[in-house]
């Protein structure tokens, strides 16, 4: 009887995935905005890919399906039944590449559909607010289509394609967690003022000397393990520019005339960046191929130099997918995905940056209720899209390319040697685009100043 319910319950959501828009049609999902719910389907498409990659990556996984009879060429055999699946292809960094191919491909296509959107009265609104069912299938199909490109160079091509894409989603990240520190900041001070003051103003302060310390010590550890006093220049300036900016843009954020012009800046915005800085200095020294200077975390966990043995990155082909930055890196990209699919920011300056319509997603709008007394999904978007939607898909697009450095340790493959390496152009994109971030950032507190004709509140 249970299953029986269940399954009535399932076909009642399907209905759900082929609509004109978002669940309008069923009582299964919550009732939202149109905008939200759309953003965080295709934010929920990315993930699934995301999930799709890393098992894809997971270390043995060639090794189990070769066990599998009949499946893989030169794995277990079936007598009279001929292995026809190349496993090397369909596991491994090559399955990533081609899995995070294909949503990049999917994301581009609705891109290049949805420049221009106005309001949901355009007939491209209902594509982007509906038909998931035949958007899934899309996806599959780009996906298996992906699994059969020749090797040759595209792997190696595709490398410097995810090395620009990953350089503007770092970029990105780096917005949207401005955005979010402001908003953060703007919440906590506006309860401060309207209920106990002590303990918000105490959150705010608890914050930011946490984040300041974490990328205080974080700074230290670089010194002591990715420096060493005769070599690892590279590193020792990467280092003392990022602390030396960090220090620049957090004594720029509490000037008078910066907090004149815009009272919502402050150390806690500062502290955020600095930290979110710090890791991308350290994410980037884990990519130089100089082992001296790039200790593996086995070594820095048990105290001993990466030279006195082997690394599991030091063997030709062999490759530490899963090291900390990596998992950090992962992190921060579902905090920033999904933030991105519900934000709602007054913060002008970010809006015009991410394409958002200032406040219209806060508003409120009064919900549908259908005559069963079902609530349903709200088309807030008749007068005018809360969001760029062609923007929308250009950054879940970035975030496809981002996802396949960051499972691949933004290691560079080797047609000659079908090996994977370090590369010192993947630590310099990194490194850049923590500079650029920072000057951006310097950019927001700066502008109200410089620029007084104008508008930033």
């Amino acid at each position: 009887m249970g299953a029986c319910m269940a399954l009535c319950s399932l076909a009642s959501c399907a209905s759900c995935l082929c609509g004109s828009a978002p669940c309008l049609l069923c009582g299964c999902c919550p009732s939202s905005n149109n905008s939200t719910v759309t953003r965080l389907i295709f934010s929920f498409f990315l993930l699934l890919g995301t999930l799709v990659s890393i098992i894809m990556i997971l270390p043995g996984m060639e090794t189990q399906l070769r066990k599998i009879p009949g499946f893989c060429q030169g794995g277990s055999t079936i007598p009279g039944i001929e292995n026809h699946v190349n496993c090397d292809v369909i596991v491994g960094y090559k399955s990533v590449y081609r899995m995070c191919f294909a949503m990049a491909c999917f994301f581009f296509l609705f891109f290049v559909i949805m420049i221009r959107v106005r309001n949901s009265k355009d007939p491209r609104a209902a594509i982007q607010n509906g038909f998931w069912f035949f958007k899934f299938l899309i996806l599959v199909g780009i996906t298996v289509g992906a699994f059969f490109i020749p090797d040759g160079t595209f792997h190696n091509v595709w490398f410097y394609f995810g090395i620009v894409g990953s350089f503007m989603f770092i970029l990105i990240q780096l917005i949207l967690l401005i955005d979010f520190a402001h908003s953060w900041n703007e919440v906590w001070v506006r309860n401060a003022e309207e209920g106990n003051s002590k303990c918000w103003f105490f959150g705010l302060l608890f914050f930011t000397i946490l984040h300041y310390a974490l990328a205080f010590a974080a700074v230290v550890l670089f010194y002591l393990y990715y420096t060493m006093p005769d070599g690892c220049t590279e590193h020792k300036v990467f280092i003392s520019l990022n602390l030396i900016f960090c220090v620049i843009i957090s004594i720029v954020s509490i000037l008078p005339k910066v907090q004149d012009a815009s009272p919502q800046s402050g150390l806690l915005q500062s502290s955020l960046i600095t930290l979110y800085t710090m890791y991308v200095t350290w994410s980037a020294m884990t990519n130089n191929p100089n082992r001296e200077c790039n200790p593996s975390l086995l070594s820095l966990v048990s105290n001993v130099s990466s030279s006195s043995q082997p690394t599991p990155t030091s063997a030709p082909g062999m490759v530490q997918w899963w090291d900390a930055q990596g998992i950090v890196g992962l992190i921060i990209f579902l905090f920033c995905t999904l933030y991105a699919s519900i934000r709602s920011s007054s913060n002008a300056q970010v809006n015009r940056l991410m394409q958002t319509e200032e406040g219209q997603e806060s508003a409120k709008v009064e919900s549908s209720v259908g005559d069963d007394g079902i609530r349903r999904v709200v088309d807030n978007e008749e007068d005018g899209v809360t969001y760029s939607y062609s923007f929308f898909h250009f950054h879940l697009l970035l975030a496809s390319l981002y996802i396949m450095m960051t499972l691949t340790n933004w290691y560079k493959p080797d047609i000659t040697t079908q090996a994977m390496a370090s590369s010192m152009p993947a630590v310099w994109v990194k490194i850049c685009s923590s500079w650029l971030g920072l000057a951006l950032y310097l950019w927001t507190l700066i502008a109200p100043v410089i620029l007084t004709n104008r508008d930033f509140s």
